[in-house]
């Protein structure tokens, strides 16, 4: 019987692919892992042969292990990370590695695209200010570094469009991706063409737009193949893996946040009616008919993995001897040093900034060491300026009337209780904290359950498959140390602003 759903979730550093039932229980699950490369300063790409590829063997590894077979799978959702610029020939070949979201080369292009057809003409558009790390200005930099490349291109896909193109041979373009390409009408959820000829980016890259939950085609032979799955299986459109997360976690109505704690950080907050601001980013949600206010920064579950590569050697080394990975080990580390590190203040840009300073040139910055300093200090300093930057876009969106009462927290970050407390006592929101491995994935099977019937809407299926596991409320008692460090690390950026830009900058 076709009960089961596959979600697949293209990340920064790893795919996820899990199996669920209908109640949202996870049934088998697999990572397969791939590259981020740097070849120069503000450069970050990814290969997506790659993402396939990795695909393809978790899918294997799941179904071989024998609890799920290809033929119970009634459908397949895609989620993947933001902003990539996928460009693909008539036959479907792969051009060119894409820039991800923390690529800024394109710095000088947003420039003069600003000023030559206007930043708020282009904002009334998009609902979006032109920023290097979308994909709009990466398409314009293979035009003017790439031209031979360039003119092979057919179409130019979003990361969950590549895997379901590889899936079912049909290119898509779902609408919650379409906020990366600045020709995308945020208000009505079409394509703009005048606005693609202004950018002087080729309608035809440009694929048919989907809802997210809506099949787009069906697995085909070469796929099977490849990935053992069943021909024929169906695969919806599915849709950016911060929608996808927003979804898994329980977010559906107007004014429910998710707090985001992957690879990057930030947050979405649900929202029933067009609200742009240039300082945030806007999305449409993968549920239709509503729009995502998104906070999105560099500094998140990835700034916990670079300090556990260079300063966990100790922790590494003896991991299996106290039974104990070494990033739960920083974690009670952290937990050691008192609320506000002692004065230790952390600017978590460690790829530029996103929102809300929107700043390519931004540096990650220890502010405070001294002798009395220790290991600790710095790995709660580093949980504390994450936090900082989720308040920091909190305050902002809170500003254009959308307020979050509770944040809904996703990604592995949320696994640890000492980083998601001190979440919530320096937003001083209350945190609810579902499934947070699985909210991703999870968010990219409840679109192909809706798509194909599993569940009634996307209210049942929320109702079915979203289980709060703990909540965490502020505790007014660390508010003042916590507000004291908040605004030294709002000063710091703007005083150190002119000289990051001075001193830093793709090349």
């Amino acid at each position: 019987m076709k009960n089961l759903l596959l979600g697949i979730d293209i990340g920064t550093s790893a795919c996820k692919v899990a199996v669920f039932d209908k109640s949202g229980s996870v049934i088998a699950s697999c990572t397969g892992d791939y590259n981020v490369y740097y070849p120069k300063p503000g450069w970050a790409e990814q290969n997506p042969e790659e993402w396939w590829q990795a695909v393809c063997q978790a899918i294997k590894k799941i179904l071989s292990e024998g609890k799920v077979k290809a033929e119970d799978i009634a459908g397949i959702g895609v989620d993947g990370q933001s902003w990539s610029a996928i460009p693909i020939d008539q036959d479907g070949n792969v051009l060119a590695n894409t820039p991800i979201w923390m690529d800024t080369r394109a710095k000088d292009i947003c420039d003069k695209l600003n000023d030559s057809i206007g930043a708020e003409q282009i904002f009334e558009v998009a609902g979006n200010s032109l920023q290097p790390s979308y994909s709009t200005a990466k398409i314009i930099w293979y035009k003017e570094n790439q031209p031979e490349m360039y003119d092979k291109i057919y179409k130019i896909l979003q990361s969950n469009a590549f895997i379901v193109y590889r899936m079912t041979g049909i290119c898509s373009h779902d609408m919650s991706q379409g906020y990366g390409m600045h020709c995308f009408d945020m208000r009505t959820g079409t394509w703009n063409k005048e606005m693609c000829e202004k950018l002087g980016i080729p309608f035809s890259f440009m694929s048919d737009l989907y809802q997210c939950h809506e099949v787009v085609g069906t697995v085909t032979e070469k796929a099977a193949a490849e990935t053992g799955l069943m021909i024929g299986t169906p695969v919806v459109a599915g849709g950016l893996d911060a929608a996808c997360g927003t979804l898994g976690a329980g977010v559906l109505h107007a004014g429910e946040t998710q707090e985001q704690g992957g690879q990057a950080g930030g947050m979405s907050i649900c929202i029933d009616q067009y609200a742009a601001d240039p300082r945030m980013i806007l999305s449409f949600h993968v549920a239709p008919d509503r729009w995502l206010l998104q906070g999105g920064t560099t500094g998140g579950g990835g700034v916990m993995r670079w300090l556990e590569q260079q300063l966990g050697d100790y922790e590494r080394s003896v991991a299996k001897e106290k039974g104990k990975s070494s990033l739960v080990q920083f974690n009670d580390i952290a937990g050691e040093v008192p609320a506000g590190s002692d004065g230790l203040v952390f600017l978590p840009y460690m790829a530029g900034e996103r929102s809300p300073i929107w700043d390519p040139n931004a540096k990650g910055v220890f502010y405070g060491l001294d002798f009395s300093k220790t290991k600790g200090h710095m790995i709660r300093a580093a949980m504390e300026g994450v936090a900082f930057s989720l308040k920091h876009n909190l305050d902002i969106a809170e500003a254009t009337g959308a307020k979050a009462e509770e944040l809904w927290a996703m990604g592995g970050s949320a696994n640890s209780l000492l980083w998601t407390q001190i979440k919530a006592d320096i937003t001083g929101k209350p945190i609810a904290v579902p499934s947070s491995d699985t909210a991703t994935t999870q968010g990219a099977a409840v679109l192909a359950g809706v798509g194909v019937g599993i569940y009634e809407d996307f209210e049942e299926a929320i109702r079915t498959t979203v289980k709060v596991t703990r909540r965490h409320e502020p505790n007014p008692e660390n508010q003042e140390s916590y507000q004291k460090n908040y605004d030294i690390y709002l000063e710091l950026y703007r005083n150190l602003k002119d000289l990051m830009s001075k001193n830093g900058g793709s090349k």
